[in-house]
């Protein structure tokens, strides 16, 4: 547990109510696994004093301010200017302005590469899952797959002149997107994000489907963009529920029945956008922060990991 202020201003004493952003934060403390996480992160922290003579920072409190950062979509300068504005964020990461360092862009800088550099990101998303297993909070009896674009920054004033070579062009609809895709396997009970892969924005929905699927659904749900003739005959033993949406031969209508049954794998499917409502909308996750797949989808394993606990939170505390 991190170490509070000792002697906490008056004011704080007497507010008669928490803030939205008091009440998120407590919730979040409540839910996180942090000795699992910290057991991760150990092994790979430095534990030597820095160059400078100063020792490194208390890892908990690097870990906190790497979770500050993408619940807020705070960039590693920004993160370190809210910590001294934000009474709340300095109590759930434990500072005392009074006697503790406020670690500096640089070394918020240098944890979110450690993490990177040690594939940590996905070992977290794993732990996570892995903790939610052991509350009985995943069935894994079904899985709904499904992908969204996450925006890239298309300007070109940079040094090299030139946008992001590891990410593309795709039309939607009468809309150009640029960006990558983020490919998720949701629980159909839960909710939970169990699979998780990442795409330029180019590649189709439909190749990226194998690693969304964990090997022992009763049954798989999706949008027309994953229609395989091959995948449904594979899909149809004893038990089994081929949900993806039925699609009306070219030039034709769609038969009653297929339409009456693309409605009801529409209302069940209907959950799997529920994570990437929350990482773009309750995170702010709504454009990419970095250059190249591998840093993108190194933040994406934590993003979903964190959205998993949100999406749960009631239930854990419960």
């Amino acid at each position: 547990m991190p170490k509070q202020p000792a002697f906490p201003v008056l004011h704080d004493v007497m507010k008669k109510k928490q803030t939205r952003r008091e009440v998120f934060l407590s919730e979040m403390e409540a839910v996180v696994p942090w000795r699992r996480l910290l057991g991760l992160i150990t092994p790979h922290y430095p534990k030597a004093r820095l160059k400078d003579g100063h020792p490194p920072m208390p890892i908990e409190i690097m870990l906190r301010v790497y979770f500050l950062q993408n619940w807020y979509a705070l960039n590693d300068p920004m993160v370190e200017e809210t910590l001294y504005d934000s009474d709340a964020m300095r109590c759930f990461t434990g500072i005392d302005l009074g006697d503790d360092r406020i670690p500096d862009d640089t070394t918020i800088l240098n944890f979110r590469r450690l993490l990177e550099q040690h594939g940590l990101t996905e070992a977290i998303f794993a732990e996570v899952n892995a903790h939610l297993a052991d509350k009985g909070i995943t069935l894994r009896s079904g899985t709904l797959v499904d992908a969204t674009i996450i925006d890239a920054p298309s300007s070109t004033k940079k040094k090299a002149k030139a946008r992001d070579p590891e990410m593309s062009s795709i039309k939607k609809g009468n809309n150009w997107f640029f960006g990558l895709k983020a490919h998720i396997g949701v629980d159909a009970e839960s909710g939970v994000i169990h699979s998780l892969d990442t795409s330029t924005a180019r590649l189709h929905d439909s190749q990226v489907w194998d690693a969304l699927l964990h090997g022992n659904e009763t049954s798989v749900c999706a949008d027309k963009g994953y229609v395989s003739a091959e995948r449904a005959a594979a899909f149809s033993g004893p038990g089994q529920f081929w949900g993806v949406m039925r699609k009306a031969p070219t030039g034709e209508n769609l038969h009653p029945f297929k339409e009456s049954t693309n409605c009801i794998i529409a209302k069940v499917r209907a959950r799997v956008e529920h994570p990437f409502r929350v990482i773009k909308y309750q995170f702010g996750h709504v454009k990419t922060r970095y250059c190249g797949l591998a840093k993108n989808r190194a933040q994406l394993f934590t993003l979903f990991a964190l959205g998993n606990l949100f999406l749960v939170r009631r239930k854990l505390m419960a």
